[in-house]
């Protein structure tokens, strides 16, 4: 695989359910994705955009077709190879998760465990810098139930960034966050992209956003319908 296509995604297909109760929910899936790009998956709700991106996440097992993932094919991977990849990712989903009995710096460095940074100071480094980065550097001491909706979902975004992945994978990072703090946790990704060639895939019903978009894929009822460039991004 090409190292400008950190992921590449050949004829998948997925189904959920057994005997008759079996139901496809993803055809034919052809996606090769840019690194440094941002991508959206947008489509109505049961379209497939989820089951793609946790496919492509290694949080699924690929059944039909092929997924490579950072160089590794995903169809026929073990526990061990799925665990490797996963650590050089990052996550960021509608629940945020969070342990309420940790502040918000607690919270972001518990995330640096699966990264073995070493030094500890190092790890308080990147887990404040990281808060600041979804502007929260004066939040750091507070805990999760003493900060709003979106002030925990961005958490849950400094958690996802925290350990440097080379793919962030979002699943409605934006859906808590009034318009000023989305598109706040967008651009940061966007410069991501930019400063360290990090490539995120998003999931997304938030028209707010699309403008930052490098590429838009459109599902519906499993399959691509639409793919769309964005210039000038």
């Amino acid at each position: 695989m090409s190292e400008a296509f950190p992921i590449s995604v050949k004829g998948l297909n997925h189904w959920f359910g057994e005997d008759k109760a079996r139901i496809q929910a993803l055809f034919d899936i052809n996606l090769e994705v840019k690194r440094g790009s941002l991508t959206i998956l947008m489509g109505p709700s049961g379209s497939g955009k989820t089951t793609a991106l946790t496919l492509m996440g290694c949080l699924r097992d690929v059944q039909d077709g092929s997924v490579e993932l950072l160089g590794h094919e995903l169809n026929g991977a073990g526990h061990i190879l799925n665990e490797a990849l996963r650590r050089r990712l990052g996550f960021i989903f509608q629940a945020h998760n969070l342990h309420g009995s940790l502040t918000a710096l607690q919270n972001v460095l518990m995330g640096l465990q699966v990264h073995g940074l070493p030094n500890r100071g190092l790890q308080d480094e990147a887990a404040r810098h990281a808060l600041s980065l979804v502007g929260l550097a004066d939040r750091m001491t507070y805990l999760p139930g003493n900060l709003s909706g979106g002030q925990k979902q961005r958490v849950a975004v400094a958690l996802a960034l925290v350990g440097n992945p080379e793919i962030v994978f979002a699943d409605e990072p934006t859906a808590a966050l009034d318009s000023e703090s989305g598109m706040t946790v967008v651009k940061t990704l966007k410069n991501l992209g930019r400063a360290c060639g990090t490539t995120t895939v998003m999931v997304t019903h938030d028209n707010r956003i699309l403008e930052l978009a490098d590429r838009i894929v459109t599902l519906e009822d499993g399959r691509i319908v639409s793919d769309k460039i964005q210039e000038g991004n």
